[in-house]
């Protein structure tokens, strides 16, 4: 599943615990596919994971990271007053 496929994840900040669940299933895909009961540990640590592809990783993508940036996108939509209506809204209103 791709980040972008969430609900709201770029107007609300996803809690971390919210995050740390996701990373846990992710993690459990990754290392057990489909043997659910499957008791191997990790090969690789989750942060090599998470790495580029050529950076030597997987291409995992961070999401606290994805979280904070696509706050930071919306937080710069509309402090520069973008044409979008939310934005238009937010600023005819208050």
């Amino acid at each position: 599943m791709q980040f972008s496929q969430l609900c709201q994840p770029s107007t609300l900040e996803l809690p971390k615990a919210v995050i740390k669940q996701i990373d846990k299933f992710r993690r459990n895909c990754l290392w057990r596919g489909s043997n659910v009961n499957g008791r191997g540990g990790p090969k690789v640590a989750w942060k090599m994971v998470c790495k580029e592809k050529k950076e030597g990783g997987l291409g995992i993508i961070n999401l606290q990271v994805q979280s904070q940036s696509l706050l930071m996108k919306n937080l710069n939509k509309f402090f520069n007053k973008k044409d979008i209506p939310w934005v238009n809204l937010v600023w005819e209103k208050h």
